[in-house]
């Protein structure tokens, strides 16, 4: 604090002066935690939009303010819960740097305002995270024939708008095969959109896919202020449908809008291919393909790695595997993540009434 503002340091607008020196100073607590530099902006901007909405400073924020700013934002604007605890998180520890003792602010707020930062989120007025993912209850994974539909009609936009002279079916080209990319190897759209040539190798147990054995995801979920998790994923034999698709995509139709040296697997139209394709590019596209489809608009685009999971688990693939599959930290996440199909339950009851019926025959005395 005492680097952002020298003691008996003039100042024009002390207020305002001591709020810059205050964000500043919590991005430069941050950055030295490792964070990246996108969660920084955010949590910056959101203690912004909360002081604008409070009209005062963070030494005059209230318990009020705090519930009147989350029932407008559940209430009017549909924030969803995970929104809603991850903001409330964020200003948590904003105020719990302010009014930690050891950077002096509310010291200085007291010498110049008569008044200091206080905590106003409590566990008493904020949500809480019992669990490593929140499962709201119309987040679910695809069933069989919606995934089905979903990738039918993602190849029929392509082959309309190719039919209509328009080059517009290379980007459709694209995300139907990145969305079947997502799925059949269980990836986030982070993960999906930023994968690289480099990322594609072989399976030595696993030749028959060529070059596509192993997909290594460098994009995971960031953990506590750590660098993107790395892994693994490894090609199955069940989605081998999926390593043609991304065989025609490389050799047919990704040469003819990039340049040769461009090492994308999804390359933006910008710069030649040297950037990957934009989140909100592959939301949008997405979208569209999910809505021609007549698809439930709770079904989202994280909803085919959810598919992923549920499907692993109903072949029959050792859970701690899947877990490995598809990186999660803590097993629980992952059985949040299943979503077995009636058909599925059906099966394993009948399949137990039988293991018992042929019990109960083998066990039953046999009469002289």
């Amino acid at each position: 604090m005492r680097a952002l503002l020298p003691p008996g340091a003039a100042m024009l607008n002390e207020p305002e002066t001591v709020w810059a020196a205050m964000l500043d100073g919590w991005s430069a607590q941050q950055l030295a935690r490792n964070l990246s530099l996108s969660t920084i902006v955010s949590r910056r901007r959101l203690a912004e939009r909360f002081r604008d909405f409070a009209e005062e400073y963070p030494w005059a924020w209230t318990v009020e303010q705090v519930d009147h700013f989350f029932m407008e934002l559940r209430a009017l604007r549909g924030g969803s819960r995970s929104t809603v605890l991850g903001y409330q998180n964020a200003l948590r520890m904003f105020l719990g740097y302010l009014t930690d003792p050891t950077y002096g602010w509310g010291e200085l707020c007291w010498e110049r305002f008569g008044t200091h930062p206080a905590q106003v989120f409590h566990e008493w007025n904020t949500a809480r995270h019992v669990q490593d993912a929140i499962g709201e209850p119309g987040k679910r994974p695809y069933t069989r024939n919606e995934l089905e539909d979903l990738f039918d009609c993602a190849d029929e936009r392509v082959v309309r708008i190719r039919r209509a002279g328009s080059k517009g079916w290379i980007p459709a080209f694209r995300i139907a095969t990145l969305m079947k990319t997502a799925y059949a190897w269980g990836l986030r759209r982070n993960e999906v959109r930023m994968l690289d040539l480099v990322d594609l190798a072989s399976n030595p147990q696993a030749r028959q896919f060529n070059d596509l054995g192993i997909v290594y995801v460098r994009h995971g979920k960031a953990m506590r202020g750590s660098p993107p998790k790395r892994r693994a994923v490894l090609t199955l034999p069940e989605f081998a449908w999926a390593v043609e698709c991304i065989e025609e995509w490389l050799t047919e139709v990704r040469p003819l809008f990039v340049a040769p040296l461009a090492t994308m697997l999804w390359p933006s139209e910008r710069g030649h291919g040297a950037s990957p394709i934009a989140a909100d590019s592959v939301s949008r596209a997405f979208n569209e393909v999910k809505r021609e489809a007549g698809l439930d608009d709770t079904l989202d685009f994280h909803s085919l790695r959810r598919s992923y999971v549920t499907h692993l688990v109903e072949i029959g693939y050792d859970a701690f595997f899947i877990q490995q599959q598809v990186g999660h930290e803590h097993a629980s996440t992952t059985s949040i993540y299943t979503g077995l199909s009636p058909d599925y339950r059906a099966r394993v009851v009948n399949d137990a009434i039988a293991r018992m019926a042929h019990a109960t025959t083998t066990d039953s005395p046999k009469e002289n």
